[in-house]
């Protein structure tokens, strides 16, 4: 059977807050229309709630679904009709159990939570707290819509590179599980400012939040803005809580995994499989497909993931092939060598109006000028907001002017999208000099 929604919603009789961010209640304009972002506990998403989602699409927007780089969905291309798109997404048990709660649920996790066979614990319970004292404590709806939480478990399958304004990670100490954590990080960078024995994490979670919301003003809405002008080291002495931090825990780096986030996925016990929608999004009948295998072959259930890819979990090994065979036939990625796998893309110029390119015509464009190389190792932005990917691409080309652009590649010495290495290319230009392997991307 596959997991219970880790909350319960019902119709509020609330106005959502004014904000720039789109969220359930409120949809946000855009030039290809209305978004709306359903925010997904854990990122789980039952199969007949994919149905209603795909549904909604067709009859309010223009049938434009996005996967979202925090395990969420987007619905594009929104009509007048508000109120029964909103509705149709909350009988389908898509919203918090108040208006006012919607924003804060930014809690990320492994989409293979309490399956994957490297966890240090089944993060689940935990996150079930974490978005129960999120919803349910009003002072905190006043916390930023962009205000992030990640809870890693010590998975293979994790994002690791993604910023957050709060992480906490599995540490085992003495034979017992703890919780190192960061704040304005993520667990890849290695800045670890303490930890708390597991059964503290809610406890810790509330400290830092109340602590935040006492200290930041009404200009510092993220973590890193208040860090600025309070050191982590003060942040912490006023939580009021007994914080280790000798040289076991501020020492200690989070194992990272070179682990594929598409095709066969080992878990526990049975199989998982990712695929993903070409850039990310999703059409009806893609969202309906995957839900049937889901149901025919899984366990019911779909898990929306940070690489904007979808896990179908509980495959028994004698149906993954069907299963891939039906997912790919939907035009869904199902291995990590096919070009388009490679590539992510923002919304581009015919969705968004600071955008100065067509930025998913052209990644389509140009994944057939790639040779085969890592997913993901190429991102392209229509402007320096850089939607569409939270942590820096290991390249990116940033749009100057339709079909041209300015290719950049990461350097950890250097700030934004790393060293400019290219300007004003054209796509086929930009093509042969990413034709190369992905250790040289690197660099």
């Amino acid at each position: 059977m596959p997991d219970a929604p880790l909350t319960q919603a019902h119709t509020p009789q609330v106005a959502p807050r004014p904000s720039a961010c789109p969220g359930l209640w409120r949809i946000v304009s855009a030039r290809d229309g209305g978004i709306c972002r359903i925010k997904l506990a854990g990122g789980l998403l039952l199969a007949d709630q994919a149905d209603a989602v795909a549904t909604a699409a067709e009859r309010f927007a223009s049938g434009v679904i996005e996967a979202t780089n925090r395990g969420n969905l987007q619905i594009r291309g929104i009509g007048s009709d508000h109120q029964g798109l909103v509705e149709a997404l909350l009988a389908a048990g898509l919203g918090p159990r108040d208006a006012a709660g919607d924003d804060v649920r930014n809690l990320m996790l492994s989409p293979l939570a309490g399956r994957d066979p490297a966890m240090l614990l089944d993060a689940r319970p935990l996150a079930g707290q974490i978005l129960d004292l999120l919803e349910g404590t009003p002072r905190f709806h006043q916390l930023s819509a962009k205000f992030a939480v990640q809870l890693d478990a010590g998975e293979r399958l994790a994002m690791l590179e993604h910023p957050h304004d709060l992480w906490l990670s599995a540490l085992p100490l003495e034979q017992q599980a703890w919780l190192a954590f960061g704040l304005a990080g993520c667990p890849a960078d290695g800045q670890v400012l303490g930890a708390v024995p597991l059964e503290q994490g809610l406890m810790l979670v509330r400290a830092v939040l109340e602590r935040f919301l006492d200290l930041a003003t009404p200009a510092q809405s993220r973590m890193r803005q208040l860090l600025e002008v309070c050191s982590p080291s003060d942040f912490i002495d006023g939580l009021g809580l007994v914080i280790r931090r000798d040289a076991a825990v501020l020492g200690w780096r989070r194992e990272a995994y070179d682990a594929p986030w598409l095709g066969v996925l080992p878990q526990a016990q049975g199989l998982a499989l990712g695929v993903a929608p070409p850039q990310g999004r999703l059409t009806p009948t893609m969202l309906r497909g995957a839900a049937r295998v889901a149901r025919e072959l899984g366990d019911g259930s779909l898990r929306l993931s940070p690489w904007q890819s979808l896990v179908l979990t509980n495959i028994q090994a004698q149906a993954v092939a069907q299963a891939q065979a039906a997912l790919s036939d939907l035009g869904l990625l199902c291995h990590a060598h096919e070009p388009l796998a490679r590539i992510s893309a923002c919304t581009g110029s015919s969705g968004c109006a600071k955008a100065l390119g067509e930025t998913k015509a052209d990644a389509a464009t140009l994944a057939a000028l790639l040779g085969p190389g890592a997913p993901g190792s190429v991102h392209l932005s229509g402007c320096p907001r850089s939607c569409a990917v939270a942590h820096v691409a290991p390249a990116t080309l940033l749009a100057r002017s339709p079909g041209r652009y300015d290719l950049y590649l990461r350097d950890a010495r250097q700030p934004g999208f790393g060293a400019l290495r290219a300007t004003d290319l054209t796509l086929n230009e930009a093509g042969a000099m990413l034709d190369l392997p992905t250790e040289h991307l690197d660099d």
